[in-house]
């Protein structure tokens, strides 16, 4: 019982942001029903290890089959919104696409989760995370000068730039349905929503304190600014750019006297004092940085596995990481505090929920077996 409570979504089974925006919606509390694949599952397919799908009820469905595409079409009519992650044109060629939807709920918020949206010259071309934030500029600054880009995987395109961005739309489109009464078509492009993550840096770079040069901005530099390697093969990262914490950090190593460091915002001896700080880095294992520096306004944090992440005792005060059913996951966020997340819900079996699902829909026994004897 979370703060949507009382929300319906329809999810068609997909990969990626599709179902992450599908699991957010959930831990927030609205009820999902996932749409799955009739038959065998693929080499993609994790099982009760697929995070994404917690909270989510599932059927398992032949969306080729005329009478499982109209078990969709009454599922849609009772729900407030729609996620699909298929390439344009997919789901008007199943008969599902939004006129037909729309037709039968005039409330629904159709929701589409593609790389380079419904239209333009790519709209019908293969890619992933990586080829996507690379077009809309959000990949140029993830790595050091000379080094080819390289972000985290999956973070910064199919989640912050397209899972997060399909959420908000949804949620806004369902707020716009209950006042006016209309639904609607969100297109969540990630190369949409990266573009449109990196207006607080564009915001930076407009002051000229952000140059397109990498390695010589505000925030992604100065180049003593980053991770380091530790003696034991760990990792710390740094980030003091304010004046009175780079002070502090530079005291409590030591170097606060140095002359060097009293240049730190001169890029002039950026390298020099990179090489100097890893040096010192790479003397003492991280355990010994930790007890140095952490919980102060050096900004300093250990890099760590999300293993190590759970143990932490910030994170695990607050509960971020937990297993469940033997599987390591974050826990919902954000937090509410009129209705505080439960325990993590449980990941369903494919199809677990189809003879619930469909009878509700006022389907016969006969006409249920008959949908679900292939799933």
């Amino acid at each position: 019982m979370g703060v949507l409570d009382g929300v319906r979504i329809v999810e068609i089974a997909g990969i990626g942001p599709g179902p992450f925006c599908g699991m957010l919606l959930a831990d927030m509390g609205a009820e999902v029903i996932l749409v799955e694949r009739a038959g065998q599952p693929d080499a993609l397919d994790a099982g009760q290890s697929a995070i994404v799908n917690r909270g989510k009820r599932s059927v398992a469905l032949d969306l080729k089959d005329e009478k499982a595409r109209d078990a969709v079409l009454r599922l849609i009519d009772g729900a407030d919104a729609l996620i699909e992650g298929m390439r344009p044109g997919v789901m008007e060629r199943l008969g599902l696409g939004p006129e037909v939807c729309l037709q039968r709920n005039p409330r629904l918020v159709y929701g589409r989760m593609t790389g380079w949206g419904q239209d333009g010259p790519l709209a019908q071309a293969a890619g992933h995370d990586i080829n996507y934030i690379a077009l809309s500029g959000a990949l140029w600054f993830a790595g050091k000068p000379g080094d080819p880009p390289m972000p985290p995987p999956t973070l910064i395109g199919d989640l912050g730039g397209g899972a997060l961005y399909l959420a908000v739309g949804i949620l806004a489109g369902i707020l716009h349905a209950r006042g006016t009464g209309g639904g609607q078509v969100v297109d969540a492009a990630i190369v949409d929503g990266s573009a449109h993550l990196m207006n607080l840096l564009l915001s930076v770079h407009a002051t000229g304190r952000q140059p397109f040069e990498r390695g010589t901005g505000l925030l992604d530099g100065p180049a003593w600014v980053g991770s380091y390697a530790c003696a034991d093969g760990r990792f710390i990262s740094i980030s003091p750019l304010e004046p009175q914490f780079n002070a502090l950090l530079f005291s409590k190593l030591g170097l606060g006297d140095d002359p060097e460091f009293k240049r730190a915002y001169d890029p002039r001896f950026y390298g020099r004092l990179r090489e100097r700080l890893t040096a010192l880095f790479a003397s003492q294992p991280r355990a010994h940085w930790v007890k140095l520096l952490e919980g102060t306004d050096a900004c300093f944090a250990p890099v760590l596995t999300p293993a190590e992440a759970m143990e932490h005792p910030h994170m695990a005060a607050r509960g971020v990481y937990s297993r469940h059913n033997g599987v390591l996951q974050a826990a919902p966020a954000p937090r509410f505090s009129a209705k505080p997340a439960g325990a993590i819900a449980a990941v369903p079996r494919r199809g677990e929920h189809g003879a619930e699902i469909l009878g509700a829909l006022g389907l016969s026994e006969e006409s249920i077996e008959q949908l679900l004897a292939g799933s």
